[in-house]
């Protein structure tokens, strides 16, 4: 009969598992039959499949835990301070007597651990994160920056008086001086201003719709599919004001060589009326002619405001009828032209310690120059009244009986109505400034006859088509350089008129589209709005940098305003489908009053529900004012 041995069974009466080697509760219990194990003199070592295998032979786990090196920190994240003491079972012992008789073949001396070649007191080079070379780059930097402050002696413009100063391309960017970019550009700077809001927030005010210009322009804004870039399905002339005078072609002639001087026109009343003082808007939205009612600056500023960079604030007023009116406030600065709006380097305000010569450089007193010259060049560059052409209403805005030896300037208005679709019909106050030969080139040469070799040369004359509408602006040279406390600028940033204007006119316009994009691309939707066949554009200067008053032309060039729309890249669809987008937000919205600003440091457009009486006390003031001027008199 077979016989079956029971096998050796370890019994552990204190824990689960194999009970312990030493443990004598168990050493008696079978022990005759407890056979010899043959992993009874083996180490052991713990292991599992998500620890990570090492190399067979590593030297420098240990080194850098006794040494202490800076390196170790760059390690500390794979292997820990405990991964050392480890296996010791496993890891090779050094026998005393055998590493007697060891010997260097290196003869070199060797220095003591801490100071030798690679450790951490080594003058020689070692490994050094590049987070680490940062921060004491940027510690150097502060300490720098710190004596140059106390050598001043409180003398100069102070560090913290100075606007925010920024790298043109951060870490990782893209763009000049940022990391990876190199080269060209590397190293500008650029002043980051913190601008106020044209208008404050009032708490009662209700937020509608905030849109992304970005995102807007890019087509990733949630309101893309709002945006509508068709063209108007029909343009309709409703009637004319005012009067045209003929363009001067003199000017044409006009060069650096031979400069004409700017004469301020005194004798000239402007008229930048909002939409609803205007008596003939007043009276066409009576007759039922639009659904929204606008002038042709209003409707240029929201067409082209993704290029915009200063805060401005429009205003509008829903009827019961549902008509839109695009209004300006009173107290505003919307009639004033920006200077440098878009450049790199912006005209700075007016600091504390600045001198009193600075104040002609600031952003507000620019903006006023650059006014006042636009409005004395669309003048002068005009014939006598000998060649003027009269339309049927006159200006509606000046009054005879209290004009006071001044006269309109010449302006004519021409009331336009734009179908864009849905219903919805625009009626815009357009302005032209002028009439201008339309000198077409033709050519006229002939071609050889058959028994000729060579062709007759070719001969283009101008021939005269008649007179155009046209248009007329002003933008004035400004060097960031003229104020005293401007850093110097890198050669080839700065474009001196006087010097490139007469041979290489084309970079004189681009540096401009560079600088004011903004100011150029509200010209040119001036001139499409109003139908304009020609846009002229001076170039005026000052006669000294430290004189703000006295100016010269340097040159006129003349664009047609498609073409010139093209060399800007604007597109007449966008123009269009960004306005539709706010007809679009605010048909939809209740009868009331509304503005829409733009952030003063974002590029996001914000529109807000306000009560009816917002801005209203500040008109109310103006007139008692007024009425309380002409009691004393």
């Amino acid at each position: 009969m077979a016989t079956f041995n029971v096998p050796y069974v370890t019994t552990n009466t204190s824990s689960w598992g194999p009970p312990p080697k030493d443990d004598e509760s168990t050493s008696s219990i079978n022990s005759a039959n407890a056979p010899v194990s043959r992993f009874a003199q083996l180490p052991y070592a713990p292991f599992g499949r998500s620890d990570r295998l090492g190399r067979c032979a590593d030297f420098t786990t240990q080194s850098f835990a006794r040494t202490g090196d800076a390196t170790a920190g760059y390690f500390r994240g794979r292997t820990t301070r405990n991964d050392a003491n480890k296996n010791l079972e496993f890891q090779y012992k050094v026998d005393s007597e055998e590493a007697k008789e060891f010997q260097l073949v290196d003869s070199s001396n060797v220095r003591a651990a801490g100071g030798g070649q690679g450790g951490p007191g080594a003058g020689g080079k070692r490994f050094v994160p590049q987070a680490r070379k940062r921060a004491q780059n940027a510690a150097r930097l502060r300490q720098l920056n710190a004596r140059r402050e106390s050598n001043q002696n409180n003398g100069g413009v102070g560090r913290f008086n100075q606007p925010q100063r920024t790298r043109a391309g951060g870490r990782g960017g893209r763009g000049p001086g940022g990391r990876g970019g190199g080269g060209r550009g590397a190293g500008q700077w650029r002043d980051r201003i913190d601008r106020q809001a044209s208008v404050s927030v009032r708490p009662d005010w209700r937020r509608v719709e905030d849109i992304d210009l970005g995102k807007l322009s890019k087509g990733t804004s949630p309101l893309s599919n709002l945006v509508d870039n068709s063209p108007p399905k029909s343009v309709q002339d409703l009637l004319f004001a005012g009067f045209l005078d003929q363009y001067n072609d003199q000017y044409d002639k006009v060069s650096t060589r031979t400069p004409a001087p700017l004469k301020r026109v005194e004798t000239k009343e402007f008229y930048p009326v909002t939409t609803t003082d205007d008596p003939v808007i007043e009276k066409l939205a009576i007759e039922g002619k639009g659904t929204v009612f606008a002038t042709d600056a209003i409707v240029s500023h929201l067409m082209t405001c993704a290029r915009s960079i200063y805060p401005w604030d429009i205003v509008l007023q829903k009827l019961p009828t549902g008509a839109l009116f695009f209004d300006k406030r009173d107290a505003s600065q919307f009639d004033y032209l920006t200077v440098h709006e878009t450049s790199n380097t912006p005209p700075a305000p007016l600091g504390s310690r600045d001198n009193e010569e600075d104040q002609i450089n600031t952003p507000e007193r620019l903006s006023l120059e650059a006014t006042m010259i636009n409005q004395n060049f669309t003048q002068q560059i005009l014939r006598s009244q000998k060649y003027r052409s009269n339309f049927d209403l006159p200006n509606p805005f000046w009054d005879e009986e209290d004009n006071d030896g001044m006269e309109p300037a010449s302006v004519a208005y021409r009331y336009r109505k734009f179908d864009l679709g849905d219903g919805v019909e625009l009626v815009a106050r357009t302005e032209l400034h002028g009439l201008a030969k339309d000198n077409k080139k033709v050519d006229t040469s002939k071609i050889a006859l058959p028994g000729k070799k060579k062709k007759k040369k070719q001969v283009e004359v101008e021939e005269e088509q008649g007179d155009q509408y046209m248009t007329a602006y002003a933008l004035n040279e400004y060097d960031p350089s003229y104020a005293s406390n401007a850093p110097p600028a890198r050669p080839g940033t700065t474009i001196n008129w006087r010097e490139k204007l007469d041979n290489q006119p084309g970079a004189v316009l681009a540096s401009e589209m560079k600088n004011n994009s903004f100011k150029l691309a509200k010209w040119t939707a001036q001139s499409l709005l109003a139908g304009a066949s020609q846009m002229k554009i001076g170039f005026v200067s000052r006669i000294n940098p430290k004189n703000a008053y006295e100016h010269t032309v340097l040159a006129t060039q003349t664009y047609r305003p498609n073409d010139f729309a093209s060399q800007i890249t604007l597109d007449m669809g966008s123009m269009w489908g960004i306005f539709r987008l706010f007809v679009k937000l605010l048909s939809d919205q209740p009868e009331g009053k509304y503005v829409i600003m733009r952030d003063p440091n974002r590029a996001i457009v914000r529109i807000y529900g306000v009560p009816m009486e917002t801005f209203e006390d500040s008109d109310e003031e103006s007139e008692e004012d007024d009425e309380e001027g002409e009691a004393e008199e």
